[in-house]
């Protein structure tokens, strides 16, 4: 090994140590550092038998990040793209789906503040709403009742 290059170990760890990876993403972005003699599978094995690779970590350190300004639809796709299992993601979604509707608020209230005005600017209230990921039904309550403060409820 030459000076300055790291092992496959260490390139794990330096992974580790910067965010949450899953198994999957760390397999990735190793694959192309394996040399001959390593066993990527065997390293895998091992950083997660000592905890350094864990799914609920991963999963909370996404939501931890991105779920105050995403819905859940989005959270829920950038999970599966990380490679965790089903049921993980599944449980992670059905936690976000109980606080959809108050973290649409926050970014519709931070995003535009007031009732749109005519169709034409609800329109866009709900595209931009819609492209971050919260559902439909959410999407629309959200732009029709706007701000809880602006009417008794």
């Amino acid at each position: 090994m030459g000076f300055g290059t790291l092992s496959l170990k260490g390139r794990a760890l330096r992974l580790l140590a910067q965010r949450e990876h899953s198994r999957a993403e760390l397999a990735t972005k190793l694959a192309r550092h394996v040399q001959e003699g390593d066993d990527l599978n065997g390293l895998l094995d091992e950083l997660q038998a000592k905890d350094f690779i864990n799914a609920e970590r991963v999963a909370e350190s996404v939501v931890h990040r991105r779920a105050a300004r995403l819905g859940t639809q989005r959270v829920v796709q950038e999970l599966r793209s990380k490679g965790l299992e089903d049921d993980l993601v599944r449980a992670t979604a059905e936690r976000l789906r109980a606080t959809e509707q108050e973290r649409a608020q926050a970014v519709w209230l931070q995003r535009f503040g007031s009732v749109a005005v005519d169709a034409q600017e609800r329109a866009r209230q709900m595209r931009f709403l819609a492209a971050r990921g919260f559902s439909g039904d959410v999407v629309r309550r959200v732009v029709r009742d706007g701000s809880p403060d602006d009417e008794a409820a």
